[in-house]
């Protein structure tokens, strides 16, 4: 496998997802380009963004328009992401696919069982993402590891199936992040069924280690340690396989700035935007 440089992973997060957008904007400000991007869930449209050099240019106001967007009572969660993968994707087209930008890698999960799909893909959904969420505290990752498969779908993907393109963009991104407990309409790639990365994935860092790149960069969106999927069974290491890892997280749980996962404050978003970016900046001057 050819060696590649650096790789920049970011995390699942809903709205918390404005501090990892943060520490983007701060990298990117500085002049730092990896040669892969990786996002999962919330964070993929900034790391797209990010993948072309414009993720200051998205900014906050990306996050203020999804909250504005839900104070609507005929919108939710789904509507609202999908609204928001539509309007900020079409400005990626003229960059995102050329040979020179940085690979995007988005982060899934396939459902490969049939009777799963039944569950996962129909009003059911709502009752088992609650269950996984029980189950999470309980640390059992029965239920996933035998139905769900981890799916990274790529830009540059060898695989037609698995590459991401201007038409399948909008499907694959929504399926990034369609945790089952709190989005409502199901998400399907080339007809086939899909859920969201925290499944499996919270932060995609380990996938680009094993992709080969030499150095990778993980923002977090929670304070403490970083784990690998939502049951918090494996931890994300600061070294894997010889390759560092660097980990970026916010000094305090989000919450107390005003942003939880499907709620948040305008207010709290700007903050925690802001806190993204001076974390981001810290963590230049150290590794300069």
């Amino acid at each position: 496998m050819t060696r590649k440089s650096l790789a920049i992973a970011t995390p699942v997060g809903s709205f918390k997802g404005a501090f990892a957008h943060g520490v983007l904007t701060a990298l990117e400000e500085a002049g730092i380009v990896a040669d892969a991007y990786a996002a999962a869930s919330s964070s993929v449209i900034p790391t797209s963004w990010a993948a072309i050099g414009r993720a200051s240019n998205l900014g906050v106001d990306y996050w203020l328009a999804g909250l504005s967007a839900l104070q609507d009572p005929a919108q939710n969660m789904s509507k609202v992401v999908q609204r928001g993968i539509r309007v900020f994707s079409k400005q990626l087209r003229q960059h995102l696919y050329q040979p020179q930008t940085p690979t995007l890698y988005i982060a899934t999960n396939a459902v490969i069982d049939p009777t799963a799909a039944e569950q996962t893909q129909t009003h059911l959904a709502q009752d088992l993402g609650k269950r996984l969420l029980r189950a999470s505290v309980q640390k059992d990752r029965s239920w996933v590891d035998t139905n769900l498969r981890f799916t990274l779908f790529s830009t540059h993907h060898p695989e037609p199936n698995h590459r991401i393109t201007p038409n399948n963009f909008p499907a694959v991104a929504y399926a990034s992040s369609r945790i089952m407990h709190a989005w409502e309409i199901p998400a399907w790639i080339d007809g086939k069924p899909y859920v969201d990365a925290a499944y499996t994935c919270l932060c995609p860092a380990l996938a680009m280690v094993s992709a080969g790149y030499q150095e990778t960069i993980a923002i977090s969106n929670e304070p403490g340690t970083m784990y690998q999927d939502m049951f918090h069974i494996e931890p994300i290491p600061t070294h894997s396989r010889g390759v560092p890892i660097h980990i970026i997280r916010p000094d305090v749980h989000l919450k107390e700035l005003g942003v939880d996962f499907t709620k948040a404050t305008p207010d709290g978003l700007v903050a925690v935007y802001r806190h993204g970016r001076d974390k981001g900046s810290e963590f230049i001057r150290k590794w300069k």
